[in-house]
C-alpha cells in the first residue's frame, strides 16, 4: 500500500502564486483584454490582428496570415470565417494551388481598420500607463526577448 507523502507548509516551498510569471502575465493579459474590449466592442483582438495584417500584406494566403498573425490553421480559419462573414475579407483560390486560399482586405475591411487605428493606439497606451516612457520600452524590449 502507497503511503502518501508528508506535505511541506506552502511558505517552506518558497512558492507563491503571486510571484510566479505566468499569474502575472495572465493578470495583465485580462487587463489587456478588457481594455480592449471596452473601446473595439466589434472584433476580437485575434481578429483586429488578421485584419491589421490582410490590410498590411494586402494579399496573403490563409496559412500566411495564421504564421503572421500567431495562429495555428485552425484558429485562423475561424477568425477568417468570422471576418469574411461580416464582409471585411474576400477570399479566392490561389491560382497556381488550388488548394490554398488567397486572402484580402475587402474595402470594407480596409475601412473599418482604418477607423481603428487610433483606437488601437489608445488601447497600447492605456494598457501600458501604468509605466513611464523608459519603462514601457524596457518592458515591451524584455517581453520580446521571452517569445
Amino acid at each position: 500500500m502507497k503511503t502518501r507523502p508528508q506535505s511541506v507548509p506552502v511558505d517552506e516551498q518558497g512558492y507563491q502564486l503571486y510571484e510566479q510569471v505566468g499569474y502575472i502575465l495572465r493578470q495583465v493579459s485580462q487587463r489587456h483584454m478588457g481594455i480592449f474590449a471596452d473601446q473595439i466592442a466589434d472584433l476580437t483582438p485575434t481578429q483586429f490582428a488578421a485584419l491589421a495584417k490582410l490590410c498590411e500584406w494586402r494579399s496573403i494566403s490563409q496559412n500566411e496570415l495564421g504564421r503572421q498573425t500567431s495562429m495555428d490553421a485552425a484558429t485562423i480559419k475561424g477568425v477568417v470565417d468570422r471576418l469574411r462573414n461580416r464582409g471585411y475579407v474576400d477570399s479566392q483560390p490561389d491560382q497556381r494551388d488550388q488548394r490554398r486560399l488567397v486572402l484580402s482586405p475587402s474595402i470594407q475591411g480596409e475601412r473599418v481598420f482604418a477607423d481603428l487605428v487610433a483606437v488601437a493606439h489608445e488601447i497600447t497606451a492605456e494598457t501600458l500607463a501604468p509605466l513611464t516612457k523608459k519603462e514601457q520600452d524596457q518592458f515591451l524590449r524584455l517581453l520580446s526577448k521571452l517569445k
